[in-house]
């Protein structure tokens, strides 16, 4: 009897102990996985079909309110986690950007990449130099082949590439070279509708965005103030839409006037001083305007004009007096007591004959590195208001620091061997931050 009552309790807690691992594995399942079905609860269904009220809580979709804010929270973070890699961006520091390069896949096909060899103006020595156009994806308008390769400036994820290599180099100002809407370069197509995409990742990154305007086709006193009425309507409330506080207060865009010189003193003037009466000054689109400072008498014509600094852009030291790095003590001077700003331009080197093969004599080798980091220097030694840097991607002139790898092609290429593909973004953000502990240190 005692082995059958033992035999009987030990069967009873062997089928509690059943139940109770059943419950506990159905408790687990969610409805979908459910392996059992309650009998009861198919009623209990009907009855919420039934009523009204609750039929309208249930034809809602499922609460993607709490998926999307996780989704969102974990991008967040994951963003959060991405830009605390970089080194803080330093707002002082421009790259002038270009956005007119296009393929088949976003463009339908490539643009720019395909650029023409341009003739010497003189027949006679045209004669002695290839002439033609690129062949992309393998033959390009360029003497270095990128690492994104023949890309589209309208790929997202180019642009993505694009702000999280500026952000590695510090940079804090992407300036991007702009024509009107339905305007072009000669070679290009019309590029005002990648702005706001570009804001919007720029934004993403903490990039600013200043806009290079380009000699566009007619461009004038009137069609100036029309477009730069235009930028700031459209774009000048973008959190990423570049302003800075003047020594007045006054919180203004700030643009780049690319050529600026093939329009007369007269006809700046009438935009930029105060007292015309179509000027710009003290309406809703006044802005800091930069007039290229190519040649030396035009620093007379630049102050005439009424301009509010000068840029040099060329990074061939010697090209211009603008570009040749001895004048830029001289044109500080010039600035201070016109209080004007002065943003002398940089770049790790120059060669073009991929576009102008009979331009060799502007060639700028980059000895790995030495020549940039000598530009920046003597930038430096000018005490300048800016520093702009020519450039992130102008491929054409070899300007560009942005990524390049070995290519092999029936094309020859250059790259930046033995150096790492990030060279020039790493001496870069070297320079960023000595450029901001001297800024700090000139206020001091």
């Amino acid at each position: 009897m005692a082995r059958l009552r033992r035999k009987s309790c030990i069967t009873l807690i062997a089928l509690v102990l059943l139940v109770l691992v059943v419950t506990v594995v159905l408790k687990a399942l969610s409805p979908e996985d459910s392996l059992f079905i309650d009998p009861g609860g198919v009623e209990l269904f009907a009855d919420i079909k039934s009523d009204p009220k609750i039929q309208r809580d249930n034809n809602k979709k499922p609460d993607k309110t709490t998926m999307n804010d996780s989704a969102q929270s974990d991008k967040d973070a994951e963003l959060a986690a991405t830009l605390r890699k970089f080194p803080p961006p330093n707002y002082y520091l421009h790259a002038f950007y270009y956005t007119w390069f296009g393929n088949p896949k976003f463009d339908g096909k490539f643009i720019h990449w395909d650029h023409p060899q341009l003739p010497h103006w003189d027949p006679k020595v045209a004669q002695g130099y290839p002439q033609g156009r690129h062949s992309p994806p393998d033959d390009i308008g360029s003497n270095f082949y990128p690492s994104l390769g023949a890309y589209s400036s309208r790929d997202p994820s180019i642009i993505e590439a694009h702000m999280q290599q500026l952000r590695t180099a510090a940079i804090g100002v992407a300036a991007v070279s702009w024509y009107p809407p339905d305007m072009k370069d000669d070679n290009g197509e019309p590029t005002d509708d990648i702005v706001p995409l570009l804001l919007e990742v720029a934004h993403k990154y903490h990039i600013k965005v200043a806009f290079h305007i380009e000699p566009y086709q007619g461009r004038d006193e009137v069609n100036m103030f029309t477009n730069v009425k235009y930028i700031i309507e459209k774009y000048g409330e973008h959190p990423a839409f570049f302003k800075y506080r003047t020594n007045a207060g006054k919180l203004l865009p700030l643009f780049y006037v690319y050529d600026s010189y093939l329009m007369n003193s007269e006809q700046w003037a009438k935009l930029l001083k105060h007292t015309e009466s179509k000027s710009i000054r003290d309406t809703p689109y006044d802005a800091i305007f930069l007039a290229l400072l190519v040649e030396e008498k035009h620093k007379r014509d630049i102050l005439t004009s009424g301009f509010d600094g000068v840029y040099t852009y060329f990074a061939t030291n010697g090209f211009s007096y603008g570009s040749t790095q001895r004048n830029w003590a001289s044109v500080k001077a010039f600035c201070e007591d016109n209080n004007l700003i002065f943003v002398p331009s940089v770049g790790p080197g120059y060669i073009d004959t991929s576009v102008r093969p009979w331009n060799f004599q502007n060639t700028r080798n980059r000895i790995n590195g030495k020549y940039y980091e000598t530009s920046l220097s003597a930038a430096l030694e000018a005490r300048p208001d800016f520093i702009s840097i020519t450039s992130f991607n102008e491929w054409h002139e070899g300007t560009q620091i942005e990524m390049a790898v070995p290519k092999t092609s029936q094309a020859a290429y250059l790259d930046y061997l033995p150096n790492k593909p990030t060279i020039y973004l790493e001496i870069t953000r070297k320079w960023a931050a000595i450029f901001g502990g001297e800024r700090r240190r000139w206020q001091e």
